[in-house]
């Protein structure tokens, strides 16, 4: 079949690189792709924006799927617009992308349906915001209800700390209008992991476990980023606790979402704190996560585009997902200035003879210039190792990592230490 991955970034380069050896793919196309991504995939300049261009031009060219990567255009309609002429899409429709599209929407499902999160509430005015911030007391997480790039959380150790987060948020507007109407929930505490489902609708087979790093700095430190790094499967999440996830947080929101008149097709993301009361969820998303999916996909085994393809059709079986007996490590290159910003144009050396059966380079933001590399995003590089221990993957990704250089390069090196203490 022909398939089209939709993105440039550092999980689409992955879905890419995964989609391309898939037996049953015979031709791969990237919209609008990456430098990276076209050794692997036809890329094609057409705007993310574009919905109506990208689906006439899948349809010119006789594509079978869409393989949706980044949340804006599937909380647009995106899946929409392309089921409208005839083509499969790997990604929720807009209705469910909502679970991702807006924290408020996401929050009001998972109290109707019983799905254990953490306590909020959500407002439109700052006032009532700040006095139930000075009500509550702090820790206390604020949150915009729609995107912002996975950096729309403020984690709170104070009451002031919380105010000036209402205030950036709903006065100065940092994330536009996402951050017109908020949500402020409890600090719940425990360790964090991810896991990612393949959804058809009804049948929801689950990806192996992943946790992330979101801040900047070694130790958790340091503001929210996209995410620092990623590795899978995590110690935490024991099988114990996965059928808990999949009987009380998986099941019940498609169940949900199904009975509000909501089809939820492609990959669901659930955020989880496991708590001492049990895993809880932190957040939806409503696709493949960055840089869960660099660490989560080299260990699958299978073919990937008929996974994606059997969800697009409702005939999704779980004996489709097999998964490797092997621990994968993802630490994430950044660019000087981020997560503040970013900058461009750092010529990247080191990268000639990274890639093999068990480590490759995820291009999140670069360009070529010259024929060589250069920077051209906050998140530069995901350099992901495959191992047969936790331990050795870790190592092996470090190893890589000390290989590239860029100026001004930020890198965590604690990617996976969480991991580690769960094991003997």
């Amino acid at each position: 079949m022909k398939v089209a991955v939709i993105g440039g970034g550092g999980r689409e380069h992955t879905l890419a690189w995964k989609l391309a050896q898939s037996p049953s793919v015979d031709a791969l196309y990237a919209i609008p792709g990456s430098a990276a991504m076209a050794d692997v995939a036809k890329c094609v300049d057409i705007s993310l924006s574009d919905l109506e261009g990208i689906a006439d031009y899948a349809v010119s060219e006789g594509i079978d799927m869409l393989v949706v990567g980044p949340e804006v255009p599937l909380t647009e309609g995106l899946a929409d617009v392309a089921q409208a002429k005839g083509l499969a899409v790997f990604g929720p429709n807009k209705a469910a992308a909502q679970m991702e599209g807006s924290k408020v929407f996401a929050k009001n499902i998972m109290k109707k349906y019983q799905i254990p999160t953490a306590a909020y509430a959500s407002f439109t005015d700052g006032d009532a915001a700040k006095a139930y911030i000075r009500e509550q007391g702090a820790p206390i997480v604020v949150k915009a209800d729609g995107l912002a790039a996975g950096k729309g959380v403020v984690v709170a150790q104070t009451e002031e700390e919380a105010i000036d987060a209402v205030n950036a948020m709903m006065e100065d507007h940092i994330f536009g209008a996402s951050g017109g109407r908020i949500v402020i929930e409890e600090c719940m505490v425990g360790e964090e992991a991810s896991l990612l489902a393949f959804v058809d609708g009804k049948t929801i087979v689950p990806m192996i476990s992943a946790q992330d790093h979101k801040r900047i700095f070694d130790n958790d430190e340091g503001p929210n980023t996209g995410g620092m790094g990623a590795y899978a499967p995590a110690p935490v999440f024991t099988p114990a606790i996965q059928k808990v996830v999949e009987d009380t947080i998986l099941r019940p929101v498609v169940d949900g979402l199904k009975a509000e008149g909501i089809t939820y097709q492609g990959c669901l993301y659930a955020g989880l704190m496991i708590t001492e009361d049990g895993p809880k969820v932190v957040e939806f998303n409503c696709r493949f996560g960055d840089p869960e999916t660099q660490a989560v996909l080299p260990l699958l085994d299978g073919d990937l585009a008929q996974i994606m393809y059997a969800c697009t059709k409702g005939t999704l079986s779980p004996d489709m997902v097999h998964w490797k007996d092997a621990s994968a490590c993802c630490v994430i290159m950044a660019s000087a200035g981020y997560p503040a910003s970013s900058h461009k144009g750092d010529v990247i050396s080191g990268l000639d003879g990274i890639d093999s059966d068990d480590t490759m380079v995820f291009h999140s933001g670069t360009a070529k210039q010259d024929g060589a590399y250069v920077t051209h995003g906050g998140r530069v590089l995901g350099v992901t190792a495959v191992a047969p221990d936790l331990k050795s993957a870790i190592e092996k990704a470090y190893d890589k990592v000390d290989q590239i250089h860029f100026d001004g390069q930020q890198v965590r090196r604690d990617i996976g230490a969480k991991g580690l203490k769960h094991l003997p």
